[in-house]
């Protein structure tokens, strides 16, 4: 057409310039360029037409005076400027006409080369300072005009400027930016490269230059425009550089094959590898290419006579990465053990080398770690970990680089950590332990020169960023297991300590106190000790967490001494200096020794002036160094005197008794002394009496005690001194006003605990504290301005009082004052509650400001203050609780203010809790915990106020982790409180329905902070319990009035996220470990977690007395409430999944009504009884209906009273029970057990038989199964029974049976038959005897299929010690053998239920899948006959292909794909469910298709059979699927009977299913999207079908139609 136009054209005019001149003028449009193009195209073909000389000139004008400034005119536009969609593209068509233009014109002109000319000129305007200013596509401009006039520049004449455009076009292409970077990579570029090898010399040197920017997308994009050229086949006659040689060149491919971001960036990769191979094989010359590094193999090889093994590997290679786009992993899973193969194809066995470079192994594994999918990511890090498992590959830097890069970048991610299907809570990551193996095999296979820094290097990576709990974890464990070597020296040790400072600080403590468990093994393991100091080693020790991890005691901490003891004349001298400037020994006991000398002497820096007191840093490492050290000693002489331990004791402590003993009778010690021997006496005691330690038979325990309390005397007198003399004045002060209460504590604690005796020297000291400290606090002013000094010593008053106060309310030893009012107790009650301290006078501002950056700011100092001021006046309401009246009336004697007036009290506490910080509000709580009950009747208003104001500075703590749980328990403690509860509910005021507020709130809280309900739960079942000798009838009248509470806990538990449950399972993990992990040792195990909560509520509940009435009504009206609350959640929803929510709450509701069932008499149970037959006519899980029957089962035993309305129940019409008939058949197959306590049980049989047989003959196989384990069952007594006498009855019976046990075959009905009665619930489960605790909780939802999460082990029973069961309390742990059972292959399902998991069980899970229903509904015949019969009455013609869509589960697709097999005459299209085709968006799309299609209902589980079937019937099985195998469509020949399998719209076609097909077909593709729509597939396959038939038959395609 374009050249009928040209010939036109010239026709009508003899002279082409005056054409040219023509279309030249007027608007630029598309078609008037693109005609300029045709003329000037045709006018080069033809040479010049008689214009000679003119026409090279008129070309020259047409260039340079319109199709250049055209090229700008529409590059060019205002900055910034919106730029539309069509615009751009006329504009495009334009600009390619445009260019075409110009290059003819270039070629046409004559003389001066115009092509150069043109060059320049464009070139220039790619230059920082061509473009126009403010306009933008200037470059862009240039860049056409060279891509139009490149080709025509003269190689030898133009070769400098060839090179000049081609790095300049290289530059702006890798620049990446704007529009002018991708014409020049897509278009500049490969027109250069076809001009000639000048410019593909200057590309290429500018790709493989050093200093060429490293954008992998862009230079690929670059490559791939060359890869003609660069990649030349063998006819190519021109021959350039040859890339293949180029290491430059295959890192740049190799870093695009791994690139997570581009698609398209590794599509070019591929496509560059791929091209490389096919020139190799086609060339059939050897060549090889070294990395940069020199040594090691080749990065790209080949050999003539290795051609197939290495096209193998390349075509393996090629294939797993195409099949690493698709993302699904069902689909890549068959190909992994194609990576294997790679393996053996790389490494030589014979040389023990590598033959192919391993960074290509480390791509496919790169693209893998950083998929989108995790599930995939996983995969791939598993499969890495187990290379060496199997095989043993040589040693490679790359290997080492990768595990420190990607490896553990991949293994940052915890979700990789989570269990396999079927794995038991708390067994373990199976990532973890292959991490561990890996680990430990990896090294132990490194050259001893590369251990050493591989392993600096992989703990460096852990400080490298902020992991999460559960990465470092396995990481720490991994290391924790690699064999002791000397690999690490201080530089490593510094590392160690970086990962505990730097990574474990939001950590759970469980899991952060393991991994500081693990860290220190690795120390241990991998230290050199020759290298490493016992300075450096100290400093490590500090950077653990005594009280979570290194307990004194614990396996760890003997590990720790066996290392010291074993190493201890090893250890290094420190390069760097060590602490207090000691001269550094190795000797353990040496270096002890001089640390605790140079610790106690004083720093020469000491003038006597005041400082601030020393950091505990240095105590707390002296400490901890001691006791190593005499544990060690200990160790040495386990089996010789005892006596040289102590003696090694008394010399490390001997600096600090000394010392110690002066305090009393030397006033001048300098203060920082004093400081620091107090110091170390605490952390002395705090690291002796950790949780891990065994205080019996401690000897060094004893030992300290005894040299400190030698030192009570002195160390009380100096206490005394320093707090009563006006010697704190200072605001750093009160540091050391601490530290010398917490001392005298501690002492008290000692002297108490061996016994107090008369004239001890604690007592001698609290009496003159305490009237010293009132006499400060009672010193007036005097109208004058506070000093600092007196303000000061009032905060030590009062803190000295309070601690007094506390030390006497907690030992009541101290305690030797009766109930009269002395001066102390006169004093507390009439204190100003919340009084403020006064700032000190202005003039002592600067000293205070001075003060250190440690000392406290004044608002903390009075905070504390009034918080002591609160714990003295909770001490005294403690002490005079009972004089406190219930309303402020007249006053008795004695007269305490505080006391008297509660509610002025009370009120100061609102006033308190207003003005003190979160962290001080403790001893306010403790005081409203007493004054509220007093008040509630009287001030129901003041103490609803309490309760507003507490809860409001509960809830925002809730993220506060170190002050929450306190402060929580206060809480609950004083508006829980059991006189409060009874108050409230009696006078049923606004205060009872507050408290009731909170408590749902509390419960609210606690599905996002948990812990909160345990707490809660576990104060009030506490205080609701009595003792059975001192039962009373109002023991539970507050339960009876907050029974809800009761309910919602035994009901309580949310549905975690996967990333909390992971949390769960590792710390579940970590416990299992027991004593081995010394955290569990040391870490206090809080029983936060939510299923504490219903082992509270269950335990409370076996405490309660049948017998006592309070107690009967209290259960009776909980069971009631339960079977509300079931009713409500089955009205809830109708269709609920298994381990939902719903499902959850349902298991829990039957298992607490289990519980409780010992309780129930006949006269409750009348009331109920129809609840709980109901419940057995609803849809429930298979878990809900063993419960029901059992309790069902149990009632029937204990009262046969009952057995007419459970006859009643088989009554019902069809309609009613053809959902729930199996749950009643159920109940009848321990009819032994029901009629134990009936007499003459023949008549009660033969209703049993009546009942079963009517149901032996139902056309539903699963209720005959169900009927007729009964049927036996039942038969089975009555034979036991010698009860055989049933007339007609008898024969029936014995036939069915007969028939059923003498099945033949070997099908689904007799496997279904033999499973049924190996079932626990018939075989082996007893209701009677199995009745117990692990039943209820443990064994029954194991067995039945329920989340490990709703699994209560009996130990967490007998661990949760809170609430004390009886020890006479027999039904903990089933006696039969339940428990050794394993899940079966049989689960109840209701007949017709409408779960939402039905369909995802697996294939045996029911009876009811293991029909074939596409047998029976749809037999062959109406495939065959039927419907052919049908359409051909219709005039319709019907192919043999049979279209399988049961893996769809959208209903768009299903409709269009419906439509599509009837307009193409498909013989059958398959279905997962006949359901679909009543769904509106179904009927939307297939337009009334399904009338006129066979429609036949397989589901997914059933394709293997049917497939089966199908092939055996001549019928070839074809998937639609991209396999290794796959053949394209194009090629494909389709059987006339075939059978086209459609895969999932996300998963594709399952890896079990493709082993069934006989063939796979793929739609060839040429863009980057990787998969077609699946109804779109499947019109594809379904027409190349019809269009292949049609030929065959010799019949024109179909006419068109309107889809």
């Amino acid at each position: 057409m374009e050249w009928v136009l040209a010939e036109t054209l010239l026709a009508q005019s003899r002279d082409p310039r005056v054409l040219l001149g023509t279309l030249c003028r007027g608007e630029a449009s598309a078609e008037r360029v693109e005609t300029l193009r045709f003329l000037l195209q045709r006018l080069e073909d033809e040479g010049a037409r008689g214009g000679g000389d003119a026409l090279s000139e008129a070309a020259r004008e047409v260039a340079a005076e319109y199709l250049v400034p055209l090229l700008r005119g529409l590059r060019a536009r205002p900055a910034g400027a919106p730029d539309p969609e069509p615009g751009r593209q006329a504009r495009g068509r334009v600009l390619r006409a445009a260019g075409a233009a110009l290059r003819s014109c270039a070629r046409l002109a004559r003389g001066p080369p115009l092509a150069a000319a043109l060059a320049e000129e464009a070139l220039r305007d790619l230059l920082p300072a061509g473009p126009t200013p403010g306009l933008e596509g200037g470059a862009e401009a240039a860049v056409e005009v060279l891509a139009a006039v490149g080709p025509c520049l003269r190689p030898r004449e133009d070769g400098p400027l060839l090179e000049r455009v081609a790095q300049a076009a290289l530059v702006l292409a890798l620049a990446g930016d704007g529009e002018a970077a991708a014409l020049a990579a897509g278009r500049l570029l490969p027109a250069l490269g076809r001009g000639g090898a000048v410019a593909l010399r200057a590309v290429w040197g500018g790709m493989v230059a050093p200093s060429a920017p490293d954008r992998v997308g862009l230079r690929l994009q670059v490559l791939s425009a060359l890869a003609e050229r660069l990649l030349p086949e063998p006819s190519a006659h021109e021959t350039g550089p040859d890339a293949r040689c180029s290491s430059r060149f295959w890192r740049t491919v190799q870093a695009g094959l791994a690139h997570a971001e581009d698609a398209l960036t590794r599509k070019r990769a591929r496509y560059l590898l791929q091209r490389a191979v096919e020139v190799s094989a086609e060339r059939g010359v050897g060549c090889t290419c070294r990395p940069q590094e020199a040594n090691g193999p080749s990065l790209f090889w080949w050999s003539e006579k290795k051609k197939d093994e290495l096209l193998k590997f390349w075509e393996n290679y090629i294939l797993i990465m195409e099949t690493l786009e698709g993302n699904q992993i069902h689909v890549i899973k068959p190909v992994l053990p194609k990576l294997n193969n790679l393996f053996e194809y790389a490494v030589s066995e014979e040389n023990a080398c590598w033959l192919f470079h391993p960074s290509w192994h480390m791509c496919i594994y790169k693209r893998m770690f950083e998929s989108e999918n995790k599930i995939l990511t996983k995969e791939g890090v598993i499969h890495f970990l187990e290379l060496y498992e199997t095989k043993v590959l040589p040693f490679s830097p790359e290997f080492s680089e990768f595990i420190i890069g990607p490896l553990m970048d991949a293994l940052s991610e915890s979700s990789l950590y989570s269990r396999s299907p079927g794995q038991l809570i708390g067994s373990g990551s199976p990532l973890g332990l292959k991490l561990q193996k890996f680990l430990v095999t990896y090294i132990s296979l490194l050259p001893e020169e590369i251990k050493s820094s591989f392993l600096l290097q992989f703990i460096q990576k852990m400080t490298s960023r902020h992991w999460c709990a559960v990465p470092i974890l396995f990481l720490s464990k991994a290391l924790a297991s690699v064999p002791r070597c000397k690999a690490l020296g201080l530089e490593g040790l510094l590392a160690l300590r970086d990962v505990l400072q730097c990574t474990m600080i939001t950590h759970q403590i469980l899991l952060r106190g393991a991994a500081q468990c693990y860290l220190l093994q690795t120390a241990m393991n991998l230290v050199d000790v020759e290298k490493v100091s016992l300075s450096d080693i100290s400093a490590f020790l500090m950077s653990l967490r005594q009280e979570e991890s290194l307990g004194r005691g614990t396996s760890l901490w003997t590990e720790l001494c066996d290392w010291l003891r074993v190493n201890e004349s090893c250890f290094g001298q420190s390069s760097t200096g060590s602490f207090f400037g000691l001269h550094e020994t190795s000797s353990l006991n040496a270096y002890v020794k001089n640390l605790v000398q140079e610790y106690i002497k004083t720093p020469a820096w000491e003038t006597g002036e005041k400082y601030s007191m020393p950091d505990w840093f240095d105590a707390k490492l002296v400490a901890l160094m001691v006791l190593l050290a005499v544990d060690v000693e200990g160790m040495k002489n386990q089996y010789s005197e005892k006596r040289r331990t102590q003696n090694v004791l008394r010399i490390f402590l001997d600096p600090l008794l000394d010392a110690l003993m002066k305090f009393g009778t030397n006033a001048y010690m300098p203060l920082l002394k004093t400081d620091r021997c107090l110091q170390l006496l605490l952390k002395l005691l705090h690291t002796c009496l950790l949780k891990g330690s065994s205080t019996q038979d401690d000897e060094v325990l004893t030992l300290l005690q005894n040299c400190v309390m030698s030192t009570t005397e002195s160390i009380s007198e100096f206490i005394l001194r320093r707090l009563t003399m006006n010697e704190l004045s200072s605001v750093s002060d009160l540091d050391r006003c601490h530290l010398y209460l917490s001392v005298l504590v501690e002492l008290t604690c000692l002297h108490l605990k061996v016994g107090w005796k008369s004239g001890n020297p604690i007592w001698r000291v609290l009496s003159p504290l305490k009237n010293a400290s009132i006499r400060h606090l009672q010193d007036t002013d005097d109208g004058q301005e506070p000093t600092l000094e007196k303000q000061i010593q009032r905060v030590v008053s009062m803190a000295a009082l309070a601690t007094v106060c506390e030390a006497t309310d907690q030992k009541p030893e101290l305690q030797l004052d009766s109930l009269d009012a002395g001066p102390v107790e006169r004093f507390l009650a009439s204190l100003q509650l919340n009084q403020t301290l006064q700032k000190p006078h202005p003039e002592e501002q600067s000293s205070f400001l001075e003060e250190s950056s440690s000392s406290q700011g004044w608002g903390k100092i009075v905070a504390q203050y009034v918080h002591d001021q609160w714990v003295c006046l909770s001490f005294l309401l403690k002490k005079y609780h009972t004089f406190i009246p219930a309303s402020e009336g007249e006053l008795l004697e004695p007269v305490l203010p505080a006391v008297q007036m509660p509610g002025r009290t009370l009120q100061s506490a609102l006033d308190a809790l207003t003005i003190l910080p979160s962290d001080q509000i403790l001893p306010v709580f403790c005081c409203m915990k007493i004054l509220v009950p007093k008040l509630l009747a009287s001030s129901e208003s003041l103490c609803i106020e309490a309760f507003d104001m507490a809860w409001k500075i509960i809830s925002s703590l809730s993220n506060t982790q170190l002050i929450f749980w306190s402060n929580l328990k206060a809480f609950v403690q004083f508006v829980f409180d059991t006189k409060v509860l009874t108050i409230a509910a009696k006078i049923k005021g606004q205060a009872y329905f507050k408290i009731k507020e909170i408590m749902y709130k509390m419960i609210e809280m606690s599905a996002i902070k948990t812990g909160v309900f345990n707490t809660l739960i576990s104060y009030c079942c506490q205080s609701w319990m009595v003792p059975a000798s001192s039962v009373s009838q109002g023991s539970l009248s507050s339960a009876n009035n907050y029974s809800e509470l009761v309910l919602e806990a035994c009901i309580f538990g949310t549905v975690f996220r996967r990333d909390q449950r992971l949390i769960q399972d590792v710390q579940t993990f970590i416990e299992n470990l027991g004593p081995d992990c010394a955290a569990n040792v040391v870490i206090e195990n809080t029983k936060r977690e939510d299923y504490y909560v219903r082992v509270c509520a269950v335990k409370f509940l076996c405490l309660l007395d049948g017998s006592n009435m309070s107690h009967k009504l209290f259960m009776e009206d909980l069971a009631i409430k339960l079977l509300d609350k079931e009713e409500v959640v089955s009205k809830s929803r109708t269709r609920y999944y298994v381990n939902s929510q719903q499902h959850r709450v349902k298991n829990r509701i039957w298992q607490i009504l289990l519980v409780l069932f010992p309780s129930f008499d006949q006269n409750f149970l009348t009331r109920i009884i129809d609840k709980i037959f109901q419940a057995g006519f609803i849809n429930s899980q298979a878990s809900i209906k063993y419960y029901i029957e059992w309790i069902i089962i149990l009632i029937l035993h204990k009262f046969p009273q009952f057995l007419p309305k459970f006859w009643d129940c088989f009554s019902y019409g069809e309609e009613n029970l053809k959902t729930s008939i199996c749950t009643f058949l159920s109940v009848l197959s321990h009819l032994d057990i029901i009629t134990q306590n009936i007499p003459e049980k023949k008549l009660t049989l033969k209703q049993a038989l009546a009942a079963v047989l009517q149901w032996c003959f139902h056309p539903n196989f699963s209720v005959r199964l169900y009927a007729l384990v009964a049927l036996k069952k039942i038969w089975t007594v009555c034979k036991t029974g010698h009860i055989e006498e049933f007339g007609a009855l008898t024969s029936v019976v014995e036939s069915s049976l007969n028939q059923v046990e003498n099945m033949h075959g070997v099908g689904n009905a007799k496997k279904n038959w033999q499973r049924i009665q190996d079932h626990f619930f018939f075989a082996t489960f007893h209701p009677l005897k199995d009745y117990c605790l692990e039943t209820i909780f443990y064994i029954l939802p194991r067995l039945s299929g329920l989340v490990e999460d709703e699994w209560i082990a009996i130990d967490k029973f007998t661990r949760f010690t809170d609430i004390p069961l009886d020890a006479d309390f027999q039904w903990y742990l089933s006696p039969t053998q339940l428990r050794e059972l394993t899940p079966g292959d049989w689960a109840q399902q209701d007949i017709g239920s409408n779960s939402g998991e039905a369909d995802a069980r697996p294939e045996w899970a029911d009876v009811q899948k293991k029909l074939t229903p596409w047998k029976t509904s749809v037999p062959d015949l109406d495939l065959e006959l039927i419907f052919p019969g049908r359409a051909a009455k219709l005039g319709k013609s019907v192919s043999r292909l049979i279209v399988v869509a049961s893996l769809i589960d959208k209903p768009t697709n299903l409709g269009g794909l419906c439509r599509t097999c009837e307009v193409f005459g498909a013989s059958a299209l398959v279905v997962a469910s006949l359901q679909y085709v009543n769904d509106r968006q179904f009927q939307h799309l297939s337009v009334s298709a399904e009338q006129w299609l066979p429609l036949v209902e397989v589901k997914p589980a059933q394709l293997t059979d049917y497939l089966q079937q199908k092939k055996s019937e001549g019928y070839t099985a074809i998937g639609a699927e991209q396999t290794a195998r796959s053949v394209g469509l194009p090629q494909y020949c389709f059987p006339e009977k075939s059978l086209l399998l459609l895969g999932n719209e996300r998963e594709g076609i399952p890896a079990n299913l493709i082993q069934q097909l006989d063939v796979c077909v793929e739609i060839p593709q040429q863009g980057i999207i990787r998969s077609l729509n699946v109804h779109v597939s499947g019109a594809l396959l379904i027409w190349e079908y019809t269009r292949q038939q049609l030929l065959r038959q010799g019949d024109p395609p179909p006419s068109p139609c309107l889809f």
